[in-house]
């Protein structure tokens, strides 16, 4: 009941995903009829511009050993084996090519279905493959019964079909006992490629029906429900919980390497406790002060513990703070509106820093 109802609330269309999935899995579409009319197809052939021309060859080797048997000696078992090896060519002759034209033909159905590609998944065991309960629901379930059906069409109209075509080879056929082996084998031949070619028919509208069934009914399996896309569509995005992680993480780096950043800084301009914005302006390396870190409450107080810590200057400017730590992002040249109060407070440093020489000096 509860497969039934999943079954009922799969409504919407698979998703690329879906498909791609399956088809990597080795879910694939795949009609069994296509092989079996590419064989026909093959075997139809080999009837017509094969088998006349190497069963008549065959024919005659045959005669010629019985007609000539005087010429086979049989005293020894190499003599044996040069009789039979003998044979065994001229069969071989007949045989090779039939054998050659299943193989490519029936290859050949199944790559233009769907090209080959190992997938372990579908060869490892499973106890559910030999699940009774699983087993009857394949038999006599829709998939089963369309199989069933299959059979009973290629039967019925096999047996319809070929018996309309040997209607008038039935007398010819009994005329056989009385002809020369050598002449009974090419109207056999035709005989034969005439029942190939009506099976070869009713296999054809088979196969066509078989590949339009397979591929709805395989469509029609990887329907999904609105959950299943919902998830996918989480899955594909990342869960919520996941990507919020992932984001904390990375802002916790990001800071972390911006508080290391902080003992390159020239100066820090803060808003007491609530903003820090810290500056490097070094006149060598020119172009404008740059911000290489800034913060807010608890990180605003970090960037002015590891400034203090390594003797940079801490100018208190609530404005100034308030205003750089909103319109510039870290590692950006500060725009011009700032660069008058930069430059007083870059000239304040300056200046500080030659009083001791010039003290110096004087003394």
């Amino acid at each position: 009941m509860a497969e039934g109802e999943d079954k009922d609330s799969k409504t919407e269309e698979p998703t690329e995903k879906k498909l791609r999935d399956a088809i990597d899995k080795g879910n694939i579409p795949f009609s069994r009829e296509v092989p079996i009319f590419a064989s026909i197809l093959g075997t139809l052939l080999f009837l017509v511009f094969f088998l006349p021309s190497a069963a008549s060859r065959f024919t005659n080797s045959l005669r010629d050993l019985f007609e000539q048997s005087d010429d086979w000696r049989l005293e020894t078992g190499g003599d044996a084996v040069a009789l039979f090896q003998s044979l065994f060519i001229e069969a071989g002759v007949v045989m090779v090519p039939a054998f050659a034209l299943l193989m490519g033909f029936g290859i050949a159905a199944s790559v233009l279905q769907n090209m080959p590609s190992p997938v372990l998944d579908r060869i490892q065991p499973k106890l559910e493959r030999i699940s009774i309960v699983k087993g009857f629901g394949r038999i006599y379930g829709i998939k089963g019964m369309v199989e069933f059906a299959k059979s009973m069409f290629k039967i019925i109209a096999v047996s319809l079909f070929v018996s309309i075509a040997m209607k008038d080879e039935f007398f010819r056929s009994l005329d056989f006992m009385f002809m020369d082996p050598t002449l009974v084998v090419p109207d056999m031949a035709r005989i034969a490629a005439k029942v190939v070619a009506v099976v070869l028919i009713s296999t054809a509208l088979l196969a066509v029906l078989d590949v339009l069934w397979t591929r709805y009914s395989w469509h029609n399996d990887q329907k999904m429900s609105k959950q299943d896309i919902k998830d996918e569509l989480k899955q594909s995005d990342g869960d919520p919980i996941v990507k919020a992680r992932q984001r904390s993480l990375a802002r916790d780096r990001a800071r972390r390497r911006m508080i290391a950043e902080v003992p390159r800084a020239t100066m820090v301009i803060a808003n007491p406790t609530h903003f820090a914005v810290a500056l490097r302006y070094v006149r060598e390396e020119g172009g404008a002060p740059v911000v290489i870190a800034k913060g807010q409450d608890l990180i605003a107080l970090k960037i002015r513990e590891v400034a203090e810590a390594h003797g940079i200057p801490v100018f208190e400017d609530p404005p100034l703070a308030r205003s750089m730590f909103a319109q510039v992002s870290v590692d950006n040249f500060i725009p011009a509106v700032f660069y008058k109060a930069v430059a007083e407070l870059v000239h304040r440093i300056y200046t500080d820093k030659s009083k001791p020489q010039t003290a110096g000096a004087q003394s």
